[in-house]
């Protein structure tokens, strides 16, 4: 844990106790704050009280003494509407910010009490969540300290206090962003900008300018780094190029660069300096299939150079990182029929870098529809064998794929997986997959993607555990 003291006996609110809204008040506390803490659910109010929270209803708080409020990055800040307990904290004047905002603090250069070590912020539409799992497998490889967290594994405040091998490596979601004015990474890195979580920014162009706020925000000795195949990133990278110069580094798929990182025809190129040179064949990384991937792998390297100047370390670190949960995750086979978890796939654009990677798909999809659907998808469906549509969304996405590939609507994910696997197995193709690939938020069914992908793990397990038991 890293304690916060800079709210050290003054009274501060904290607004929603999930995970991370735990973590910001048992650090507060470490610190010698006051804290008040209240959940709209009642099982979060019960879990944080039996840890010893002092859990109020914000209406009740002291208002009048809260010098700041700690809010969850699910509650709405601005938009479609701000929530009343931000209304009632901006009517006191009380700050606004989240737990990446006390973590910075913290380890800022001025903070003796924590000392400071480099931070890699990442953040992007798609892609974040295995670049920076993949940057965090290199640096351990490398030797040094790698704390991962954020908006992936653990809460920020959960890591390890700063030292001299420490190297933080946080995921920022566009709602972390709007709370952490004060995060200044040495590193930044923008995977790509496409349309999502308009809902809670308004226009495409807020979320975009969110996304690029982090750039914004990083040290003037260190660098960006970003994905510059998508023209809302094309632009980010072209205005912050003209101030940062040569430490606003591109990187690409499928493109040569004059400067910067790319992959090409399935190899990795380092051009950052006068020269572009090969740094590896990418397939050789088993566990970062299709383009996508490629991207992924070169913003990662692009993340580590400053740190790691040997690329040939990068490369054998790249070639053995072991995948991440919940993207595009082999989590079992029952005789020919593969189960592949990519609950983390919560967008159209994120679902159709899962699609390319196979032929035969059962597809399971549905949840908490997001802005934009799966029309885009339909250039895919002649590999969806059929479709398995739970949730929410599952007769929006029914008329979507009417005519274009088979449905079913079982509602449920462990409905669907069964359906799935009994036509898989009897479908005659050689190597179906069953595939999680949601487009959609968890929230109606599950408390998060993770434990939407580790029911859909678990069912799978159940399905060759059966089956063994009746071959044996």
């Amino acid at each position: 844990m890293i304690p916060v003291r800079s709210f050290s006996n003054r009274d501060i609110g904290v607004f929603g106790l999930a995970r991370s809204g735990i973590s910001a008040v048992q650090a507060l506390k470490a610190g010698s704050a006051r804290v008040f803490a209240w959940d709209e659910s009642e099982q979060p109010r019960s879990d944080a009280a039996a840890q010893g929270v002092h859990v109020v209803p914000f209406a009740s708080w002291p208002w009048s003494r809260i010098k700041a409020l700690v809010l969850s990055p699910g509650v709405a800040l601005t938009h479609p509407s701000p929530h009343e307990v931000v209304i009632a904290a901006r009517g006191v004047g009380a700050e606004i910010i989240g737990d990446i905002e006390l973590f910075a603090r913290e380890i800022r250069p001025d903070a003796a009490r924590a000392g400071r070590a480099p931070v890699i912020a990442v953040t992007g539409t798609n892609g974040k969540s295995t670049t920076v799992a993949l940057v965090g497998h290199i640096l351990s490889t490398c030797g040094f300290q790698a704390e991962i967290g954020g908006n992936i594994g653990k809460p920020v405040l959960d890591l390890a206090p700063p030292n001299a091998r420490v190297i933080y490596v946080l995921e920022i979601s566009s709602y972390q962003i709007d709370l952490a004015p004060g995060l200044v990474p040495d590193v930044a890195v923008l995977t790509n900008i496409t349309p999502d979580h308009i809902e809670r920014h308004g226009s495409l162009a807020n979320y975009a300018a969110v996304k690029a706020r982090l750039l914004e925000q990083a040290s003037p000795d260190g660098c960006v780094v970003i994905g510059v195949d998508n023209a809302k990133s094309v632009a980010i990278h072209t205005r912050l190029s003209a101030t940062r110069g040569t430490s606003a580094v591109p990187v690409s798929v499928g493109k040569v660069l004059g400067r910067g990182i790319f992959a090409v025809d399935g190899a990795l190129y380092d051009a950052w300096g006068n020269r572009a040179s090969k740094v590896m064949e990418l397939g050789v990384a088993v566990r970062l299939p299709g383009a996508h991937n490629w991207q992924n792998a070169a913003l990662a390297y692009a993340a580590v150079r400053p740190f790691v100047k040997d690329s040939r370390a990068i490369a054998s670190a790249i070639a053995s990182f072991p995948g991440l949960a919940h993207r595009i995750e082999d989590v079992g086979r029952v005789g020919k029929v593969r189960f592949i978890n990519d609950s983390k796939a919560t967008n159209a654009d994120a679902v159709a870098r899962a699609l390319v990677c196979f032929s035969d798909i059962f597809w399971i999809a549905g949840g908490r529809p997001k802005e934009g659907g799966i029309d885009s998808l339909l250039q895919y469906a002649p590999r969806v064998r059929k479709a398995y549509l739970i949730g929410e969304a599952a007769e929006m996405f029914a008329q979507t794929l009417n005519g274009h590939a088979p449905y079913e609507i079982p509602g449920t994910l462990e409905d669907a997986i069964a359906a799935a696997f009994a036509d898989a197995s009897r479908s005659g193709v050689a190597a179906p997959v069953v595939l999680l690939s949601p487009a959609c938020a968890s929230f109606d069914q599950f408390r998060d993607f993770e434990e939407r992908g580790d029911r859909f793990r678990a069912l799978a397990g159940e399905l060759a555990g059966t089956a063994r038991r009746e071959a044996s």
